[in-house]
């Protein structure tokens, strides 16, 4: 069987499989990971990021390969995720600007399409690491430019691709020493692998073999792949730079007037302020992946060109010590019993954004902790899955913010457990809530306390505007500091220093007693300590409390009771 030309209908049904063939694969894939931070999450994020270019490619009744090309890419930008899904857009970013405008493909055309992805993710990437997703696909594509010489039969091509990246894979570990070190290839890498080879079984209409894995739980599946998962090997401690930043922009024309765009000076750029850096773009939207200690900073540089569309930051340490937990568990082999007598009584589940609210949270007894918030809103799976873990008979769930409230219900709907959801809106709402809660109580005397103990908080806020606009009285500008108290704005300017003083004019009365702060990403003690004394000195009567939330996005939140 040879296949000489390569339609549009054809290259779909390559993606499609190759997606289908991934996402059987996630766990593998995942488990794999190491490099260059323990974000534990490669497989995942590939499997998000290619599920968004084919669900492109499904909008597309095209036998065109240039349209088809152009749509899996566009879609796999929107949707990249992490360090492997970005790069893995860039392969098919440069695949699909080679075969743009081409009805059909030949056997060099389709050769020629794999390098010129190639180039392309090699230039996203700030310093490109041999031996990992880049270096297999860079050895794929010279055989393919190897094999097109040789035989004008497509086929031909993908499976000499396909062996070239499987043996190159294999060598992953002796050009980066971590890999070797934990007995891994690299996770980008394998997920790379695992497409071509769903390419290959369409070209050749055949099904992938797959291993018998149904009698196998997951941790024996790793145990399979490697003695050790790879994230045991690397301290949290050693994480220099903790939170894993993706930050999407739509370009605004105004904007890039003022400011223009140079892709290769902006990744110079964000290079000071973390690694793992990618920086990819095209005529409408910014795509950034970093690894960042103050991901504030990369947020407030990315909007100097658009508008956020999305924002997604994972705090890395918290993800490192959870999966060497698992690891334990797995290795040690201890039993987790199933019966309902290891349950505790109460379980609290809660939402926030920040290592160090997460900590306050976790330090009043909160058993699970869900990264989100603002931008990152935990979706039901997230609650469903968060309800099983908690392991308690009564649960209650804090979502602290308006937009998670409803997929926290739709988890308690769908849960056998008994889940009451406690409908907070904000971060010291939460605290309140948690702080009312007495274990020696039950589940409706609970339920009551916590929902009342919401409004004995009042919530304060300080941000920065995205756009111009006039709101209550209060005039702000793009890129100007915002208090924020409850769901008004009161005060707005360029001093955030000023801002935040005038928002605490509004919210501490003569009722006040206690206003807590809670420190953000970019904040300095200097300024805080400023605060501290502008409320001391205005409002003798109040007691102050500090305390780092490391939460992105918003300067301070404030708590007055």
């Amino acid at each position: 069987m040879t296949l000489k030309s390569l339609e549009g209908e054809k290259l779909a049904q390559m993606f499609i499989k190759g997606a289908s063939n991934l996402s059987k694969n996630v766990k593998l894939v995942d488990s794999l990971n190491v490099f260059p931070v323990p974000d534990g999450d490669t497989g995942t994020n590939m499997n998000l990021s290619i599920s968004s270019g084919v669900k492109e490619v499904n909008t597309q009744n095209s036998e065109h390969v240039g349209k088809v090309a152009g749509a899996f890419a566009k879609g796999l930008l929107m949707g990249a995720r992490g360090n492997s899904g970005v790069i893995l857009s860039q392969l098919f970013r440069g695949f699909s600007k080679s075969v743009e405008g081409k009805t059909s493909l030949n056997a060099k055309q389709f050769a020629d399409a794999f390098t010129y992805g190639v180039d392309m993710a090699y230039k996203a990437v700030m310093k490109p690491v041999e031996g990992t997703i880049l270096t297999v696909a860079k050895d794929a594509a010279k055989k393919a430019q190897e094999t097109a010489k040789r035989t004008d039969d497509i086929i031909q091509i993908m499976d000499a691709t396909l062996a070239e990246a499987n043996k190159s894979l294999d060598r992953t570990p002796s050009l980066l020493p971590v890999l070797k070190e934990v007995g891994v290839v690299d996770s980008g890498g394998k997920g790379l692998v695992i497409i071509y080879e769903g390419f290959l079984a369409v070209l050749k209409g055949e099904e992938i073999v797959e291993l018998d894995r149904k009698s196998a739980s997951m941790s024996e599946l790793v145990k399979v792949e490697h003695h050790q998962n790879a994230q045991s090997y690397m301290a949290t401690e050693d994480i220099e730079f903790g939170y894993c930043t993706e930050v999407m922009v739509k370009f605004e024309e105004e904007k890039i007037e003022k400011n223009p765009f140079d892709e290769v000076a902006f990744r110079q750029l964000l290079s000071n302020h973390g690694d793992s850096l990618l920086v990819v773009s095209d005529d409408d939207l910014l795509k950034i992946h970093i690894h960042a200690e103050q991901p504030g900073e990369v947020i407030t540089q990315a909007q100097r060109f658009g508008s956020l569309i999305n924002v997604k930051i994972e705090n890395m340490r918290e993800q490192h010590t959870h999966l060497l937990e698992e690891t334990k568990a797995v290795y040690e082999e201890e039993p987790i019993a199933s019966t309902s007598e290891t349950k505790a009584e109460f379980g609290i589940i809660t939402v926030a954004m920040g290592e160090g609210i997460a900590k306050m949270f976790k330090s009043l007894g909160a058993g699970i902790v869900i990264e989100g918030g603002q931008t990152m809103n935990p979706s039901t799976e997230d609650f469903v899955k968060a309800v099983s873990n908690v392991r308690a008979n009564k649960i209650f769930i804090l979502p602290n913010n308006s937009n998670i409230i409803l997929a926290a219900e739709q988890a308690a709907s769908v849960v056998e457990e008994d889940v009451v959801v406690v409908p907070s809106k904000t971060v010291p709402q939460g605290l309140a809530a948690l702080l009312a809660f007495n274990p020696s109580g039950n589940l409706e005397t609970n339920s009551e306390d916590m929902k009342a103990a919401l409004a004995l908080v009042k919530t304060g806020q300080v941000t920065f505007s995205v756009r111009d606009t006039n709101l209550d009285g209060v005039e702000i500008k793009k890129d100007d500091f915002m208090g924020i108290s409850e769901k008004k704005i009161v005060s707005s300017g360029p001093d955030r220093l000023k801002v935040t003083e005038q928002l605490l004019d509004q919210m501490i009365d003569e009722n006040s007693e206690i206003v807590t702060i809670i420190r953000g990403d970019g904040t300095t003690e200097e300024e805080t300590d400023k605060l501290v004394d502008y409320i001391e000195i205005n409002f003798k009567d109040v007691e102050v409390e500090v305390y780092e939330g490391n939460q992105p996005l918003y300067s301070y939140i404030f708590s007055v009771e």
